[in-house]
C-alpha cells in the first residue's frame, strides 16, 4: 500500500438512486479509514458530511423506495470548482466517486473532474456516457461480438413490440440504474403502463426481448474479472427492492456453473468493460437462458457498494475484503493517473 493518502468520496446527489449512492459513499470510507487513510465524505447537494451523518447512514442503510429528487446538485451547477472549493478538499491525492444514477454517473461528473485536474477513482466521461445509455452499449456489445437481447428503442405500438420482440417483453429508461422504471409487461395492459413507468424517469423507452434464465453478473477490478455470481430474487425480476433490502434476493458467490462457462462469462464481461472504454472497476450482468447461452444486459461504470452489493461479494469469493477491494480500486486509479501523468493539484 502507498500511503497514507488523503481521499474525498463523493455520494449522494439528486438521482433516483441517492440512497444507494449514500449507502454505497460510507461503506467506502469507512474502508479506506480502517485502511489508514485520511478520507472525507461530501454529499454533491450539502458539501462536506459531519462523522454524525456518516454513522446514521450507516446504521439506516438503503431506504425500502427510492426518494424524489432532492435539492440542487453542486455537478448539476458546471461550476468546475464547486466540488473542490471546501477546504477538506486541499492536498487530495485522489477523489473516489461513489454516485448512482443521473449527473454522477452519465459522464457529467467526470467531465468535471477531469477539469480539475485531481485525479479519480472509475470511469471518466466517455466511458461513463457509454455505459449508461443503455442502447449505445447494446450496439457496442454487438459490434464486440457479445451477445445481447434483441431491442427497439423509442415509440413503438404494443403491436409493432409484440411482432419484434415477443412477450412477455422488458420495458425500460434506457440510462436508469437500479432497475427503476424497468417492468416485464405480459399484455396490452401492462403494456401501456410499463411505457407509462419508463417516461416517468425519462423521456425515450427501451424495449427489450425477455430471456428467461439465471441471472449472471462479473466484477472486473482493473483488468482482472472476479468470480462469477448468480442473483436468485425473490421476485420475478431483479428489482430495486430484492437489490438492496436484506432477505430479498440469494447471492451465489462463485455461481455453481462449470468452470468453462464461468471463463467464458469473465471473457465476455472483460470485453465489454473494454469495448466500452471503462476503467479501474466495473460489473457487467447477463442472463444465461436456458440452452446454456449467457446475453449480456448492461454493464455499470459506478456498482453498488453496499452492504447488500454485488461486487464487494465478488471479491469475498476471490479472497479480497471490502477495505482491500477499495484500496484495490484506488491504487489502480492512481497508477493509471501516474502513467497518463494526471496532476494532483486542483486547476481552479
Amino acid at each position: 500500500m502507498v500511503g497514507p493518502l488523503k481521499i474525498v468520496v463523493l455520494m449522494g446527489g439528486t438521482s433516483e438512486e441517492r440512497e444507494v449512492s449514500l449507502a454505497s459513499g460510507v461503506q467506502v470510507a469507512r474502508a479506506l479509514i480502517l485502511r489508514g487513510h485520511e478520507v472525507h465524505c461530501v454529499d454533491t447537494t450539502r458539501g462536506v458530511m459531519s462523522s454524525s451523518e456518516i454513522n446514521r447512514l450507516v446504521e439506516e442503510g438503503v431506504r425500502p423506495e427510492p426518494p424524489p429528487p432532492g435539492s440542487i446538485d453542486l455537478i448539476e451547477t458546471g461550476d468546475t470548482t464547486a466540488l473542490t472549493r471546501a477546504p477538506e478538499f486541499e492536498g487530495t491525492d485522489i477523489i473516489f466517486p461513489a454516485l448512482h444514477g443521473g449527473t454522477g454517473e452519465d459522464g457529467t461528473l467526470q467531465g468535471l473532474l477531469e477539469l480539475t485536474g485531481i485525479p479519480f477513482a472509475g470511469s471518466d466521461k466517455l466511458g461513463c456516457t457509454l455505459a449508461m445509455d443503455k442502447e449505445v452499449s447494446k450496439n457496442r456489445f454487438r459490434t464486440a461480438g457479445v451477445p445481447t437481447p434483441d431491442w427497439i428503442s423509442g415509440s413503438a405500438s404494443f403491436e409493432q413490440i409484440e411482432a419484434a420482440l415477443g412477450l412477455p417483453v422488458i420495458v425500460k429508461p434506457p440510462s436508469g440504474g437500479s432497475t427503476l422504471g424497468l417492468t416485464l409487461a405480459h399484455d396490452r395492459s401492462e403494456f401501456t403502463a410499463a411505457v407509462d413507468e419508463a417516461l416517468r424517469y425519462e423521456d425515450r423507452v427501451l424495449f427489450e426481448a425477455y430471456v428467461k434464465g439465471r441471472e449472471l453478473t462479473v466484477a472486473v477490478v482493473g483488468d482482472e474479472p472476479l468470480p462469477v455470481g448468480e442473483v436468485i430474487p425473490e421476485h420475478v425480476l431483479f428489482d430495486y427492492e430484492c437489490k438492496y433490502q436484506p432477505g430479498l434476493a440469494e447471492e451465489i458467490f462463485p455461481a455453481d456453473i462449470t468452470s468453462e462457462l464461468s471463463t467464458h462469462v469473465q471473457d465476455l464481461a472483460l470485453k465489454v468493460h473494454r469495448c466500452l472504454f471503462l476503467r479501474d472497476f466495473s460489473r457487467v450482468d447477463f442472463i444465461l437462458d436456458e440452452s446454456g447461452q449467457p446475453w449480456c444486459l448492461e454493464a455499470n461504470a459506478l456498482p453498488g457498494l453496499t452492504a447488500q452489493s454485488l461486487f464487494p461479494r465478488a471479491a469475498s469469493a476471490a479472497g479480497i475484503s471490502f477495505p482491500e477491494l477499495c484500496e484495490r480500486i484506488v491504487q489502480v486509479a492512481l497508477g493509471r493517473s501516474s502513467l497518463t501523468g494526471t496532476s494532483s493539484e486542483p486547476s481552479g
